[in-house]
Order: C-alpha cells, then sequence, then structure tokens
C-alpha cells in the first residue's frame, strides 16, 4: 500500500468513526474498542488507531483508565462552550459571506433550500427524510463558512458545527423544530444574498440561540426523567 492511500484509507477511517459519534450510532458514555471498530468498518487496527488518537485530540472521545475509548458525555457545560464558540465564529463568517458572496453562492444556498422544501412536502416523509433535512441544515452552515472566504475561519467553524451536530442528534424525536429551523435558514440567506450583513448576522445568532435552547431542553429533560426514575428505584 502506498503513501496516498494509507493517507485516503486514515481520513476516511476518521471520518466514518466521527460520523457514528455526531449521528449518534455510538452513544455519550458508550465504551468504543479497537476490536470493535475493527469488525464493524472492516479496516485494520492500525488506521483505527490513528483514527481514535485524533478523535481524542479533537474532544469527541476520551481514553478509559483500563482500556480502550469512550465516546464524549454530554452536558449543560460542553453545550454551552460549543454554542459560545459557534456564535462567535459562525455571526463573523455570516458577515465575511455577506460581502464576498457570487452568484454561484446564492445558487448553492438556495439548492439547500429547495433541497429542504421538497424533503417537507412528501407526503409520506420517513425518519430517513427527517435525518436527511437535519443533515443538510447542518451542510448550509459549512457552506456559508466556506463562502467567508477564510479558510481558517472555515476550518474552526467545520470541527464546533461537528460538535454541535452531536448534540442536535441528541433528540431526533424533536421533529416539531423543523419547520422553525427552515424559516431561520430562509431568513439568513435571503438576508445573506442580498447583501444585508447586520440582518444576516442577527438571523444567525437567533437561530444559534433556538438551537442551543433546544438542546439544552433536552438534556434538562432527560435529567429530570433519570431523577423520576432513580427516585422510584430509591422507593421500591
Amino acid at each position: 500500500m502506498d503513501s496516498q492511500t494509507r493517507g485516503n484509507l486514515r481520513q476516511t477511517t476518521y471520518h466514518a468513526i466521527k460520523m457514528l459519534i455526531v449521528t449518534g450510532q455510538l452513544p455519550p458514555g458508550s465504551r468504543v474498542t479497537e476490536a470493535d471498530l475493527t469488525q464493524r468498518l472492516k479496516v485494520s487496527r492500525t488506521p483505527i488507531r490513528e483514527a481514535l488518537s485524533r478523535l481524542e485530540t479533537d474532544g469527541f472521545v476520551q481514553p478509559r483508565s483500563k482500556n480502550g475509548y469512550s465516546v464524549m458525555r454530554i452536558d449543560t457545560a460542553t453545550v454551552n462552550e460549543a454554542f459560545d464558540v459557534r456564535d462567535l465564529l459562525e455571526s463573523e463568517a455570516t458577515r465575511l459571506a455577506t460581502r464576498c458572496i457570487d452568484d454561484a453562492g446564492r445558487a448553492e444556498l438556495h439548492m439547500i433550500l429547495d433541497e429542504c422544501d421538497a424533503l417537507a412536502a412528501l407526503e409520506n416523509r420517513t425518519m430517513r427524510d427527517a435525518l436527511r433535512e437535519m443533515q443538510i441544515g447542518i451542510d448550509l452552515h459549512r457552506i456559508i463558512a466556506r463562502l467567508s472566504g477564510n479558510r481558517l475561519l472555515y476550518n474552526l467553524l467545520d470541527g464546533v458545527l461537528d460538535r454541535c451536530q452531536a448534540y442536535v442528534w441528541l433528540d431526533v424525536s424533536r421533529l416539531d423544530s423543523f419547520p422553525a429551523a427552515r424559516k431561520e435558514h430562509r431568513e439568513i440567506v435571503t438576508a445573506l444574498c442580498a447583501g444585508d450583513e447586520e440582518s444576516a448576522v442577527a438571523f444567525t445568532r437567533s437561530h444559534i440561540a433556538a438551537a442551543r435552547r433546544n438542546i439544552l431542553g433536552v438534556l434538562e429533560m432527560r435529567k429530570g426523567v433519570e431523577e423520576l426514575v432513580s427516585g422510584s428505584s430509591a422507593v421500591s
């Protein structure tokens, strides 16, 4: 195997494991081992080991005391930290994109909106369709970051969006939030494409704040359920 092939394998393995995490297929706190991932992804242990080391550096997994890793746990503090950084970076990315967007960029953003609308209009909408809309909603923010023209900003924001995507997948049963997200995305894109910098930034920040509230609400609900269950167990 030549160096380019090895490099591609390392990259694809890293992204494959990260997607298992951000889509909730490897839940927060779950144990992850090289052996399990080798069997699941059908690759050798070397790229798995390298990917896990990189994911540890990126904050997606942490080493266990005995062996293997565990997937990052999500709590109020980690959510707030990620969304504080996202608010700073994405506001600036939106501002820059508004200043330098061209016709091709406008067309790309409107294609995302059109795809969301098409998914929303499906008569027999499946969970797969909902998850697809959730994914392209995140992709919309990545496109805006790329259109900012600042590669370092894009790379930093790409990592933060990965974190936030993992949080969004906490509870995919909250499908009632899709109409609001669609409206917010359209407001951002409309203002950005019209060159209305201040409105685009304001809509972006409002959208991020709403996403933060939704995720914190899920965490609070889960905490309440856990306390109720533990209290019932103690009584019995």
